[in-house]
This record gives C-alpha cells, sequence and structure tokens, in this order.
C-alpha cells in the first residue's frame, strides 16, 4: 500500500481503496485514473468482426442499402442512432427501424425484416438484440437479406445462421471483455470498419452514445467500459450533439455537469419513456437531430411521455404492492411473480426493479399481450436471474436477457406452473449470503482525512457504476452537532463533528433514523460516501461551488 501511494503521488488511504479493487500497481493506476482509446481492445479479436466488416465495406462501394434495427430501451435506440449516423458518415443509403414493444415484442422482428425488402435494403444489421432470433434470420435469409447481428445477451443453445454474429458472451468468443453493452458492441463494429479504413479516430465521435447506453444498461464500468464512459462523458459534458443538449436541458440538468447518475435517473428515463408508451423510434430521430429547434420539439415530446409514464408506474406500482400484501408471504416466499391482464407492458420492467427494491427478492412483473403473458424479471445483487429462468424453460415460452434483467413470455394457462417452477428455481440457487443487502465499507476514516486533496482525488474515481461503486467509509465516535431534522420526503439531515472537524450529512430516505441522532450524542458510527452539493440557493445568480457533505447509508 505504501508503496502504490508513493508511487502514483496519493495518501496511503486513496491507495487502500485502489488495492481493493484490483488496482495495485502503477500502471493499472494510470489506465484507471487517465483512460484512453489506446487500451481498447483489437475489434478484430471479436469472432465474426472481419467477416462483418468486409460486408459492410463491400455494401457501401456497391451502393447497396442498410437497415439498422434496434432495441426499444436506451441501449438500443443509441445503437441504431450511432451505427445510422456512423454509416451515414461513410457514404451509405441507410434507414432505422425500432419496433413497436406492445406489436411486435423483443427482438428481430418480422415486420423489421419485411421493412427491410420492402425498401430495397441489402445489409440489415441488429444492434442490442437478434442473439436469440434463429427464426428470424432464417425468414431473412430466405429473401436474400443479409444479416450482421451485434448483441451482447446470452446466446439460446443454436446460434442464428447470420452473416456474422458479434457477442462478446457468446460460447467460444475469445473476445476478452465480457461486459460490453449492445451499443459497447456496436463501437466495437465501428471500430474495426474506423481502422480498416485507416480512420479509427471516428469512434470518437460516437462515444456519447455509448455513454448514455452503457450507463442506462446498468453494465459494469470497468475496462472498456470505463474507458468509453469515461471519456464519453467528458464529450457530452463538453459538446452535447443537439439531441442530448435538448435532453439535459428538458431534465433541467446543468450542461458541463452531467454524471451516470444523472444518465440513470434522468435521462434514461425520458428516452425510455418514447418506446414505452409509444413509437421508439421518436427516441432515435432526436438522437439524431441536427438542430436545435428539431431537438427540442422531440425533447419535449419525450417529456410527456415520460410524465405520462410516472403516474402509470405509481399506479401499477401500489397496484402491485397491494398484491404481495395479500397474496404472499414475504419473509418466506423466495421470488415475487406478478401477473395482471390490465397492466401497461411499457412499464412492468421498471416496476419489477422498485419491488426488488423494495422486497429485495427477485421479481417478476407481467401483463397480457396478444393473449400471452409478457414480462420483465429483475434480480438482486448477486443472483442470476438467467440462470433460474433457464431451469424452468420448460414453463416459458419465450425468454432472454442477462443475469441481472431478463424479459420473458408465459402461456397465460401455465401461469401459476410457472410462478410454481420459478419459485423453486430461486429457492434452489438462492443462498444466505444473497439474501440480505450488504453495504460493503472501502476502509475506515477520520473526518480529519477527508481533505480537500483527498476529495479532488475522490472525484476521479467517477465514473461510478457497477463494479465501480462510489467509495464507502466508516467513522466511528462522532458528534452530533447542531439540530438533526427531516427534510424533503422522508431525508434526514445533521452535522457530524470530530477533533475539530464538522460536514454535514445527508441520509436520503432514512427519516426514520431520526431518533438515533439526538443533540450532542458522542458515539454515532457513520457509513457513508464523500459527495458534493451544487445546490443552488434561490434566487442565486450562479451555482454555488460544490461542498462536500457526508451522504449517510447507514448509522448506529
Amino acid at each position: 500500500m505504501a508503496a502504490l501511494a508513493r508511487d502514483i503521488n496519493v495518501p496511503e488511504s486513496i491507495a487502500k481503496i485502489l488495492i481493493y479493487r484490483g488496482i495495485d500497481d502503477y500502471d493499472k493506476a494510470k489506465a484507471y485514473f487517465r483512460p484512453d482509446l489506446a487500451l481498447l481492445h483489437d475489434p478484430f479479436i471479436l469472432e465474426g468482426m472481419g467477416t462483418a466488416v468486409d460486408r459492410v465495406l463491400r455494401g457501401i462501394e456497391a451502393g447497396e442499402s442498410f437497415t439498422v434495427f434496434g432495441d426499444y430501451d436506451v441501449d438500443g435506440t443509441n445503437g441504431a442512432a450511432m451505427l445510422y449516423l456512423f454509416l451515414q458518415a461513410l457514404g451509405a443509403t441507410v434507414q432505422f427501424y425500432v419496433p413497436d414493444r406492445i406489436r411486435e415484442g423483443y427482438g428481430i422482428s418480422h415486420s423489421g425484416i419485411d421493412f427491410a425488402l420492402a425498401n430495397g435494403v441489402n445489409v440489415f444489421i441488429a444492434i442490442d438484440c437478434g442473439i436469440t432470433a434463429v427464426e428470424q434470420v432464417a425468414y431473412a435469409n430466405e429473401r436474400g437479406l443479409d444479416v450482421i447481428i451485434c448483441d451482447h445477451h446470452e446466446a439460446g443453445q443454436v446460434l442464428p445462421d447470420a452473416i456474422a454474429v458479434l457477442d462478446p458472451i457468446k460460447p467460444g468468443d475469445p473476445y476478452p471483455f465480457k461486459s460490453l453493452s449492445g451499443c459497447g458492441v456496436g463501437l466495437k463494429f465501428i471500430q474495426g470498419i474506423a481502422r480498416r479504413i485507416g480512420k479509427e479516430e471516428m469512434i470518437r465521435d460516437y462515444l456519447d452514445f455509448v455513454t448514455l447506453a452503457s450507463t442506462a444498461d446498468i453494465v459494469p464500468l470497468v475496462g472498456e467500459n470505463r474507458i468509453l464512459v469515461k471519456l464519453g462523458l467528458q464529450a457530452i459534458n463538453s459538446a452535447p450533439r443537439p439531441g442530448i443538449k435538448a435532453l439535459i436541458d428538458s431534465a433541467g440538468l446543468k450542461p458541463g455537469h452531467i454524471t451516470t447518475g444523472q444518465i440513470v435517473f434522468a435521462l434514461a428515463p425520458r428516452i425510455n419513456a418514447a418506446g414505452r408508451l409509444g413509437d421508439a423510434t421518436r427516441a432515435v430521430r432526436l438522437l439524431t437531430s441536427t438542430t436545435p429547434d428539431e431537438a427540442r420539439a422531440l425533447a419535449q415530446v419525450l417529456e410527456e411521455e415520460n410524465r405520462n409514464r410516472r403516474k402509470i408506474d405509481e399506479d401499477t406500482f401500489a397496484d402491485a404492492q397491494q398484491l404481495v400484501e395479500n397474496c404472499f408471504d414475504v419473509e418466506a416466499d423466495p421470488a415475487i411473480v406478478l401477473h395482471q391482464e390490465h397492466w401497461h407492458p411499457g412499464v412492468v420492467g421498471i416496476v419489477a426493479s422498485r419491488m426488488v427494491e423494495r422486497y429485495y427478492k427477485p421479481s417478476i412483473m407481467m401483463a397480457t399481450v396478444d393473449g400471452v403473458a409478457k414480462g420483465s424479471a429483475r434480480s438482486v445483487s448477486g443472483f442470476d436471474i438467467y440462470e433460474a429462468l433457464k431451469r424452468c424453460e420448460d414453463t416459458i415460452l419465450q425468454f432472454g436477457g442477462h443475469k441481472y434483467a431478463a424479459g420473458l413470455t408465459v402461456d397465460l394457462e401455465r401461469l401459476e406452473e410457472f410462478q410454481t417452477a420459478f419459485k423453486a428455481a430461486v429457492k434452489d440457487l438462492m443462498t444466505e449470503e444473497l439474501k440480505t443487502p450488504e453495504i460493503r465499507i472501502d476502509m475506515e476514516l477520520a473526518l480529519t482525512d477527508i481533505t480537500p486533496r483527498f476529495i479532488k482525488i475522490l472525484r476521479e474515481f467517477a465514473p461510478f457504476g457497477p463494479q465501480n461503486t462510489r467509495p464507502t467509509f466508516l467513522t466511528r465516535n462522532l458528534e452530533v452537532a447542531g439540530t438533526p431534522r427531516i427534510v424533503g420526503r422522508n431525508h434526514l439531515r445533521f452535522r457530524v463533528r470530530q477533533n475539530g472537524v464538522s460536514f454535514d450529512a445527508i441520509g436520503f430516505g432514512l427519516g426514520e433514523l431520526l431518533p438515533r441522532v439526538p443533540v450532542g450524542r458522542r458515539d454515532l458510527e457513520c457509513v457513508y460516501t464523500v459527495e458534493e452539493n451544487e445546490w443552488t440557493s434561490p434566487g442565486a445568480s450562479r451555482p454555488a461551488d460544490p461542498v462536500p457533505q457526508l451522504k449517510i447509508k447507514d448509522l448506529r
């Protein structure tokens, strides 16, 4: 620890955090703090890349037409926008197509293939979907349409017979980094093409799309993802394209200060809203818009859709909680599986995530669509929900996804059978350790350790996300200063002091812990992250300088 601290000139407390994350020498620290596109893996390691690149370049040279088919979520719409603009930049004739969530469902659809055929398309590129589209690719092949797949989901037993299947997690693929988003796989495709034509720097123009997609899709922010997202955030904050700038403005955020957290909680829901309640093509049109006026108009449409979506979310979440309280043994049941015919299929994934937060159990929410139950599955930390679904796949018509999230379709007559089988699978796979949420503490600190330099270096740990979370600290023997109070929606605000150093502290949603922080208490233990509050007081002419504060996770 002392050697690393000396080599990279940081306090030993910072070195300890780095070592805890596997960053234990100078070269790893340099790659972590100074990510560079030169550190990306060779795109041609991805199986099928050479074939895919050759087919695209041959098609452009021959004047052939392309369709980019993207999924309707943030990952898919950003991937579609990115490939569409890149192919345009190469002079290709290209269109994009996003399926209707309710009418066509997830994945490559016959309607999308028919759209391409009707428009004289020669090459069909799917992004963020396609790895299980065996029948659909066969349908395209029979009609003379060449298919290239860029996906990051789990493969089925048989791969589609496409020209190329780019997916780092498909069986036997040698690509060393397995955690790319669908859009990230698309960027590797762009990197391969750009390298082949001697213009690899072109990938810089598309890092903003990968940043939105990777952050929203909750992929681990390590390795290549950290490089792409860190550099992409710089692009978003310095010179956002018109569509992203309009989204930032619509969400009431500060250009130049966009973080991964703001993408997850503010920008991504607005992009997703287009496909949840209507036509996701609107999201791609926004992301590819070229003028501020066009972008503002489209962002306003998504803003309205997001408001509607939030209302439907709340109603569905309330329904779901009522069903759980009435029909489940919350303590004993290993998982939650709910179905209601009238629920909106566009919001069941969001509500499934909220059910996981509320009850901390793997949760599935389903609605009736075209005579079958369609829905979304979400998992708790560490539990592989895809594997649980695989164990009861004989009760499922169709499913796909990855460790923490999946989509599925079940015959209405077999819902009860599926529920029983899924609960049995979860019970079998769930360990005692996974049943209780835990807070992982990086290290114990004294408040005197939290210096301006310490905070400045902590800032460089961003972007934060899965497997690169904000460092979490424990401090003991704190004195409660000032008068603790509840603010906003049940948030606990107070001030702590130790050895002459004091900080404001806030615990979001922790209002019930107020009795634990009486004024003058001197034996308080807090688990927290160090963050910077950029709140501007009403009427202020400019943002206040960021003020360090402790964001409380737990206390005793």
